[in-house]
């Protein structure tokens, strides 16, 4: 187990989970048939994980 921290697996391990139970939960396709539902089901498929990973992401602050 001492691999996983030096080698920072447990680190790429959370945001695969993460994709992997959204796309559990998404599904691989597309539910609607309309191309201005479409557009709307990509545009919150896109917008839920980039706000999700923003809120784990650190603000990063350099410090001189």
């Amino acid at each position: 187990m001492a691999w996983q921290t030096t080698s920072g697996f447990n680190v790429r391990a959370l945001p695969e989970a993460f994709f992997s139970r959204y796309k559990h939960v998404i599904g691989d396709g597309l539910r609607f048939h309309t191309d201005d539902r479409q557009q709307t089901e990509i545009a919150v498929a896109v917008l839920v994980p980039n706000r999700m990973l923003g809120l784990w992401r650190p603000d990063s602050v350099r410090v001189v």
